[in-house]
């Protein structure tokens, strides 16, 4: 479980190519749709007599309806064939709907543009499965949630580079128009040249026979969900992070010139702002998680989401009307405006937390076989909540709302959703609980964390100081580990929840509850004889004086039965916290804010020469004279 940085990926074939490709792409995706956005909000009348607000919800609806109609059949592609020579294909396809974009440009004809804008998201919707299925092919577990972030940091990066370089032009006139369609067409073909160096990634299922009605197929890509609720409930919360950017974003034309009256650049400048937000969370999700699927990070950025979201509504309340119409400098040059820049760039940093390890989690959970499939189906869910959002925002705007009042809307809702899906799925809320306490009420130092194995059953050993070591070590190890816990402990009030969402084991010695010793002894068998990890105090109880106690006989009882190598863990400074039974620390407390806690883990052990006594020894010695 060696750790590296996100970042040596990028000088690496496997990963390389497939960035450059994916973000050139969103690089010229953007670029056509910034100048196209732009253009018609501020010259709508010369295309329509339909307003500037339902125009833009209706070209948003556009790109995204392809999504809708063609991602099934995306998805068995994906799965049939191998996919660098797809991502080729796609490619060479793209390369095409730019030069009809382009033309679309120059004409200024409003049919070419919306027939090349949803063939845009025709070619989207088949790059969709082969852009996130390839990554678990081509990347090691552990080196997911780096590169998701990459893919999704970068991918804001080429959004926010594309709609500068778009809007930049089409503010510049007919010349900006022959720019921006030389510069659409010499970038996809940049993107296709590239596109051959990506190593190829084996069919996961070559012998599938492609079933061509949309219907039918996209009803049987929505089964494929259901078949891991925790996936299937991952990918609703996906889709609906795609619901509540659509409305967010989509409105920034428009709030650009109605509200905050600005030009062109004004419009830049928030997708800017947002997009930096974007993958500025994307990249920290690595270094917050730990290198690991951390889903503790996805309830926390639904909290910001809608404690942004609803600032931004207030901050947008009190922007002064000055008659005026301000550039992109005249707009940074007043403070009023900071703190809604900064609202939207923190709504962009907890969309990066929140959807990181979403993805991350849908890619190891899914099934081989199918995993562009359920990619494919959360496309279509995607798509449907995209679409929704862009009905629901013209029907606001029906109704009267104004665009602040949509976002305070949008907020509100996006917290009663995360409730929702948080009391389905209760281990977002444990692994959120495990994270927060080691960000924010200790300080954590981890050594030896590569000791544990990425794979396989192991029995997991270490001294018992607090009630919160179990949360403490788990939020520290990238695996899930089935904690055997004192039955008492596993009924205290708040932790117990911590303690069944992670199915621990409940114990009780035999003299108060002979079958609960039972019981415990064959669910830890079964556990490690299905490859679990599974954790124990081998104390018995906490430390009453901070020192380690005898080591008692269940370690040989267990690995009797299921020999498996044990991996020793020390836990130092938490006999100083609030959740020990050390009463000078109480009186201390408030003292002590943010103390410093260390977790050093050490080799395996091999089971035939485990004792009580030795592992004591070892345990003693990985934890040093600090309590």
């Amino acid at each position: 479980m060696n750790e590296r940085s996100q970042f040596s990926l990028l000088g690496e074939r496997r990963f390389g190519p497939f960035f450059c490709v994916q973000f050139l792409g969103a690089f010229n995706d953007n670029v056509f749709k910034q100048a196209l956005v732009i253009m018609l909000a501020y010259q709508t009348a010369s295309f329509t007599a339909m307003s500037s607000d339902a125009l833009q919800n209706l070209a948003q609806a556009l790109f995204i309806l392809p999504f809708l109609l063609f991602s099934a059949t995306a998805g068995q592609i994906a799965d049939k064939y191998e996919k660098s020579t797809l991502i080729s294909i796609t490619i060479a396809l793209e390369l095409g709907i730019m030069a009809l974009g382009a033309a679309g440009l120059m004409l200024k004809n409003l049919t070419i543009l919306l027939v090349a804008l949803f063939l845009g998201g025709v070619q989207s919707t088949l790059f969709g499965p082969v852009k996130y299925a390839i990554l678990p092919q081509h990347l090691k577990e552990t080196e997911l949630i780096g590169g998701n972030a990459l893919v999704e940091g970068g991918t804001s990066i080429a959004v926010l580079l594309g709609m500068i370089y778009g809007g930049s032009l089409i503010a510049f006139g007919a010349w900006g128009l022959v720019a921006v369609a030389a510069s659409t067409c010499a970038v996809s073909a940049t993107a296709l040249v590239v596109s051959r160096f990506i190593p190829r990634a084996p069919a996961a299922d070559p012998a599938l026979r492609i079933n061509w009605n949309p219907i039918t197929e996209t009803w049987r890509n929505l089964a494929h969900l259901t078949e891991r609720r925790v996936v299937f409930l991952s990918i609703l919360g996906v889709s609906w992070f795609w619901f509540y950017g659509a409305i967010v974003v989509t409105q920034f034309p428009n709030l650009a010139r109605n509200v905050l009256h600005g030009d062109e650049y004004v419009v830049t400048l928030l997708l800017v702002v947002f997009s930096l937000g974007v993958a500025g969370g994307s990249l920290l999700c690595e270094r917050l998680s730990g290198h690991k699927v951390e889903l503790g990070l996805v309830p926390f950025g639904s909290i910001g989401l809608t404690l942004f979201g609803i600032d931004l509504w207030w901050a947008l309340s009190h922007v002064a009307d000055t008659g005026q119409t301000w550039t992109a400098l005249g707009f940074l040059g007043e403070h009023a405006h900071w703190r809604l820049l900064a609202d939207i760039a923190l709504i962009g940093i907890f969309s990066g937390f929140y959807i990181v390890p979403l993805y991350a989690l849908i890619q190891t959970r899914s099934d081989a076989a199918t995993r562009s499939r359920v990619i494919a189906g959360n496309n279509i869910l995607n798509a449907l909540f995209i679409v929704a959002a862009s009905a629901l925002a013209i029907g606001l705007f029906q109704l009267g709302f104004t665009i602040p009042q949509v976002f305070l809307a949008t907020a509100l809702v996006n917290a009663a959703v995360a409730v929702y899906i948080y009391t389905l799925v209760p281990e977002f809320l444990m692994r959120f609980m495990a994270w927060m306490l080691i960000h924010s009420v200790y300080r954590l130092e981890k050594r030896g964390l590569d000791h544990i194995p990425d794979e396989g059953a192991a029995l997991v050993v270490c001294n018992h100081v607090s009630y919160v070591d179990a949360l403490v070590i788990s939020a520290a190890c990238r695996r899930p580990i089935r904690w055997v816990m004192d039955h008492n402990i596993f009924r205290v009030p708040l932790l117990s929840f911590f303690f069944r969402t992670a199915r621990a084991i409940p114990i009780a010695p035999a003299r108060e509850n002979e079958e609960t010793l039972r019981r415990a002894y064959e669910e830890i068998a079964r556990a490690l004889e299905n490859g679990e990890l599974v954790g124990i105090f081998p104390e018995g109880r906490l430390t009453r004086d901070g020192e380690i106690g005898e080591f008692r006989g269940g370690v040989s009882r267990i690995l009797d039965r299921t020999p498996v190598p044990v991996i020793p863990m020390a836990l130092s400074g938490l006999w100083q916290s609030l959740f020990a039974r050390n009463r000078e620390a109480i009186k201390r407390a408030h003292t002590r804010l943010f103390p410093r806690v260390r977790l050093v883990v050490g080799g395996a052990l091999q089971p035939e020469v485990v004792t009580p006594l030795g592992l004591r020894e070892v345990v003693s010695d990985l934890r040093g004279n600090w309590q």
